[in-house]
């Protein structure tokens, strides 16, 4: 499907005005692009795998709206211009010319994968499907990820220090319990480092897709990694699927929240003596989480870890 895409050039000052703007036009869903840095509590508590650098700001902003209907494209641009007109009495909003192109949705799926480029977790090499291997790299663990729109593509730190949790647990043909999980890096980089089976639920339908894909990039057979689309904390039928008491271990890689409702469920399916990785904690939750997993008896906690702001808490079943 094409698109029209029409883009104002503005100042960053005047984005909230020419925002509500383009609302009250009848605009619905817009972009914004600045270079304006994000504050600390704004970097706070994101789960994001992927943060540009923009570079410095420079008080430009580009705001962008997209119409596949182009019969009442004459109406809006003259309101916009007639909006400008009366918002430039009271802020400057710059050069406010407007470009226009033509896009598919591919384009937008697809933009983030310019910033998505291969690194190393110790002596993990992960990178995306459609990059080289990097010829110092060649003689690293290869994991090869495309999350499409699942999350995961292993940059993000609760990612990283979950992966580094799975090098000591999930070897020895381990039993492997995957919860939210995404691309499949984690069931993934399990089974490279020497579990048997992954068992993966999410609750998103595009993570089915993605990590069938990837276990093709990564030469694994389907048979070892099952995904099912649900919520183990509620759903009886994706409970029963998964099994209880036969997973050596369990890795979630969620949120903080999610990870405290998550604790009371997650034993039943482990084996005693099984392993449960969190990650997903911002340094600020970190006490909650502790504090839950404490109160649950059939739980020890064994080891905390951490990286920048995030945490990631190992506990034991009893």
């Amino acid at each position: 499907m094409k698109w029209s895409k029409f883009t104002l050039t503005t100042t960053t000052a005047a984005v909230d005005l020419v925002s509500s703007l383009f609302d009250e036009i009848g605009i619905e869903g817009i972009e914004i692009e600045d270079h304006v840095p994000l504050t600390e509590a704004e970097t706070k508590g994101m789960f994001i795998d992927i943060l540009p650098d923009m570079g410095p700001d420079d008080g430009v902003a580009k705001v962008s709206f997209y119409l596949e209907d182009l019969s009442e494209i004459d109406r809006i641009m003259r309101e916009i211009e007639e909006g400008l007109d009366e918002l430039s009495r009271f802020v400057d909003v710059g050069e406010r010319t407007i470009t226009a192109s033509e896009t598919e949705d591919k384009d937008w799926i697809n933009n983030w994968k310019q910033y998505f480029k291969p690194f190393t977790v110790d002596d993990i090499l992960i990178k995306p499907t459609w990059e080289e291997i990097p010829e110092e790299h060649k003689d690293k663990l290869l994991i090869q990820i495309d999350p499409g729109t699942a999350f995961g593509t292993g940059q993000h730190e609760t990612t990283q220090l979950c992966i580094r949790q799975l090098k000591k647990y999930a070897g020895g043909g381990a039993r492997i319990l995957d919860v939210g999980t995404g691309s499949g890096i984690l069931g993934i980089a399990a089974l490279k480092l020497g579990a048997g089976n992954v068992f993966g639920t999410d609750l998103d339908e595009n993570a089915i897709a993605a990590v069938g894909e990837n276990l093709k990039a990564n030469g694994i057979r389907a048979d070892q990694f099952q995904v099912v689309q649900g919520n183990i904390i509620e759903d009886k039928a994706v409970q029963d699927m998964a099994g209880y008491g036969c997973y050596d271990v369990a890795v979630a890689n969620i949120l903080a929240p999610v990870i405290i409702l998550l604790q009371k469920e997650i034993p039943v399916h482990l084996k005693r003596g099984g392993i449960l990785i969190t990650s997903g904690i911002i340094n600020t939750k970190e006490e909650d989480v502790k504090k839950a997993l404490s109160a649950n008896r059939e739980l020890e906690i064994i080891e905390t870890a951490y990286q920048g702001e995030w945490v990631s808490v190992t506990a034991r079943r009893l």
